[in-house]
């Protein structure tokens, strides 16, 4: 069987259209294609509505933008729905041929309980993807290094003080799997959800899974930053720094939390530092949307780990009383 397509849109009916160009139907790779439309604008409901009505795909619209989890959780639902076996999450800037979704979709057939992922290469041919793994000891990000360069499936196993992850810029799982997982978690609304569903899998029995031999292109900057600058955009500034420690107070004992808040200055620093030193000299909002994420990412541990958010309520509640 075959795969069923899932993709979320934001303002991006352009790129969609320029970049998923499969043709569907039975005995196809792709057996269908479900689009989640987050609501950005009436003019760009209007167009992402023309185009999957001309391609023959599922519209869901959405009334709000929910995040990316939700949808991504909306539309596994609808393609499950329709029948689907097989689902591959793609961003609007991906470019996956036909022969990578049916060689995915076949290797879900024979492993269900497999999450897969291709290596992902940008528009000039350089390595985008080729499997990552978060430091438990910081919550920094580590790409994989890999000794040879034999074209070939890498079934990845996490050791101390590293856990593997694979990217939901192009992510391939049966829905057994998903349904195992529990769907994407829906606090991160952006960023870092395919860290923790990645995690979810393993312990829900599955195995990771990068493709070496199957590529897919990324437009880099297409959809969180500017085509062709280092500079991201404020949101992925935003929700990197606060989804870091979202996912360390879901995931990690107490103690490892607190050595990620002590090292949440440096880390949030290496993360605005992804788009370059320049991106500070022309304007103040990339360190403005960091040290908010920073913030708010810290509000959630202080929420979620007991006695840390007792001693903020009781400090609160002083606060409020000194105040009267």
């Amino acid at each position: 069987m075959g795969a069923w397509a899932v993709l979320v849109n934001f303002g991006s009916h352009g790129l969609i259209a320029e970049n998923a160009r499969w043709t569907t139907g039975t005995g196809r790779p792709v057996e269908g294609v479900v689009v989640v439309d987050n609501y950005s604008s009436d003019a760009e409901r209007l167009s992402i509505t023309e185009l999957c009505t001309r391609r023959g795909w599922v519209l869901a619209p959405r009334p709000t933008n929910e995040g990316f989890a939700a949808a991504c959780n909306v539309g596994v639902g609808v393609a499950r729905d329709h029948g689907a076996r097989n689902v591959l999450l793609v961003n609007p800037d991906a470019r996956v041929p036909e022969d990578v979704v049916g060689a995915l979709g076949r290797q879900l057939d024979a492993e269900p309980l497999t999450l897969v992922s291709p290596l992902v290469v940008t528009s000039q041919g350089a390595t985008y993807f080729q499997g990552s793994r978060v430091d438990l000891r910081s919550g920094r990000m580590r790409g994989r290094r890999w000794a040879d360069e034999a074209v070939e499936p890498a079934y990845v196993s996490s050791d101390w003080p590293y856990r593997d992850w694979l990217s939901g810029a192009c992510l391939a799982f049966s829905v057994l799997l998903w349904q195992r997982a529990g769907g994407l978690d829906e606090r991160y609304f952006l960023y870092w959800e395919d860290v923790d569903f990645s995690e979810r899998c393993v312990r829900a029995g599955g195995r990771l899974c990068l493709r070496r031999d199957l590529q897919v292109v990324h437009d880099e900057g297409a959809t969180h930053g500017e085509q062709g600058s280092r500079a991201r955009s404020s949101t992925y500034y935003y929700y990197n720094c606060r989804n870091r420690l979202v996912y360390a107070a879901a995931h990690l004992p107490v103690r490892a939390v607190l050595r990620w808040v002590v090292a949440t200055p440096a880390e949030s620093r290496q993360i605005l530092l992804r788009g370059g030193r320049r991106q500070l000299l022309q304007s103040p909002r990339p360190l403005l949307a960091t040290l908010r994420g920073s913030l708010a990412g810290l509000s959630e541990v202080a929420r979620v780990l007991p006695g840390i958010g007792r001693k903020t309520a009781s400090s609160s509640r002083k606060r409020t009383s000194s105040a009267k």
